[in-house]
């Protein structure tokens, strides 16, 4: 088995939800011991959606590799724990509102007292400080707060909102590399740090050019190119992109419109961006007489840029993906075979499956209380005060 890039790197990761998740699952991908702390009734996470057991399909998504540990952060006995794991964790992480973390004892500064060259990341909505800093959001608000809802409009103008978690996704990736970073000064310098991580912040981040689009164009930023856009076909929709001449003329020499083709008026790209309603008029017009199969056959082999516009479903059973190794299928005990989408630059899912477990609720429990040097007798004794909860017999049977 190839090393893990961060293989001896413990992190103590008390992150909730998707964006801190997402990000120490992949330190944990790339071999670290990632110890999530849970409170006893498990990460909210956890709940995102259709349930199933102890998990869903978020939960699963953005929590392999790691190791569960319940513990109520407010009883003595969760306390203790928590404290002996920052004591040696070389990244510690959080996604509280900021200053609850502080509250608990388990903030920057009370860490590094204790750790001095920690890697410490909060992860937020609206970030450390500033006066939305405490106030609560969610993904959806961030997209609407960081203008994405606007970029993202229907086509009567109406803003709307990514059907997927998306900002949560992206920060847990931009946290990534800054921790990524960050472990590298560690690891050369001996150096901690704080990283402040915020959903406000990665949205803008992914949206770095739109936003100098808006400014460089007085508010009114213009398309890249037409035609670009989704069109219905005889049994579906397609996609098709012509930016540059050529390919714009060719693609509606081969639709059968060379009235369109020649048009004076559609012959350079600000004359095409400025009477994109008769393209997409002729597209309308056109597109319906052929399957999407049909019009690709006849796009594609000349070079045509054009797709089909899929569904998950027709991702997952597509040749291409399966041949190129885009998804390995995993049993996740208590929820069934799942797909798991393969991350550029680590094996493949079917080749670690050490690492694509996604624990149950303090699942781990057991196994690090006895690294911390809790003799059994003390760690039965924990268990029955609560502050830390048991595994569910259903997991110690698994174990």
């Amino acid at each position: 088995m190839v090393k893990g890039a961060f293989d001896g790197i413990t992190v103590l990761d008390f992150t909730q939800g998707i964006a801190g998740p997402h990000a120490s699952m992949l330190l944990a991908l790339h071999g670290a011991d990632v110890i999530k702390i849970e409170p006893p009734e498990g990460d909210w996470g956890r709940a995102l959606g259709d349930i199933r057991g102890e998990h869903c399909a978020h939960s699963v998504a953005f929590n392999r590799g790691k190791r569960s540990i319940a513990l109520d952060l407010k009883s003595p006995d969760g306390i203790a724990v928590a404290k002996k794991l920052a004591a040696k964790a070389d990244v510690v992480m959080e996604s509280f509102r900021p200053g609850v973390i502080q509250r608990l004892g388990f903030g920057y500064e009370d860490i590094k007292k204790v750790n001095p060259k920690v890697v410490y990341c909060s992860v937020s909505g609206f970030g450390q400080t500033g006066p939305y800093s405490k106030r609560p959001t969610v993904d959806g608000l961030i997209q609407a707060f960081s203008g994405m809802m606007v970029m993202n409009k229907m086509p009567d103008g109406t803003p709307w909102r990514q059907g997927m978690i998306a900002v949560d996704v992206m920060t847990g990736l931009y946290t990534f590399q800054a921790l990524s970073t960050a472990i590298m000064r560690q690891f050369r310098f001996n150096e901690g740090c704080f990283i402040d991580s915020s959903l406000m912040k990665s949205a803008a981040a992914f949206q770095g050019a739109k936003l100098m689009e808006w400014v460089f164009s007085n508010g009114a930023p213009p398309v890249l190119y037409m035609p670009a856009g989704s069109y219905k076909t005889k049994n579906g929709y397609i996609m098709v992109s012509a930016m540059r001449p050529h390919h714009f003329k060719l693609m509606f020499e081969l639709l059968g419109r060379d009235d369109v083709a020649n048009d004076p008026e559609l012959q350079s790209h600000d004359a095409r961006i400025r009477n994109a309603p008769k393209i997409i008029k002729a597209l309308n017009e056109t597109l319906p007489a052929k399957t999407t199969e049909e019009w690709i056959a006849i796009l594609q082999p000349k070079d045509v840029f054009c797709e089909r516009v899929n569904n998950y479903q027709d991702y997952l059973d597509h040749a291409h993906v399966k041949e190129s190794g885009a998804i390995d299928w995993i049993d996740q005990e208590g929820v069934g075979r799942m797909p798991v989408a393969n991350i550029p630059g680590l094996p493949r899912a079917a080749d670690h499956a050490a690492q694509q477990h996604a624990p149950h609720i303090g699942e781990d429990g057991p196994d690090i209380l006895g690294e911390l040097g809790y003799p059994k007798a003390e760690i039965d004794a924990i268990f029955a005060r609560g502050g830390v909860r048991a595994p569910a017999p259903a997991v110690k049977a698994a174990d």
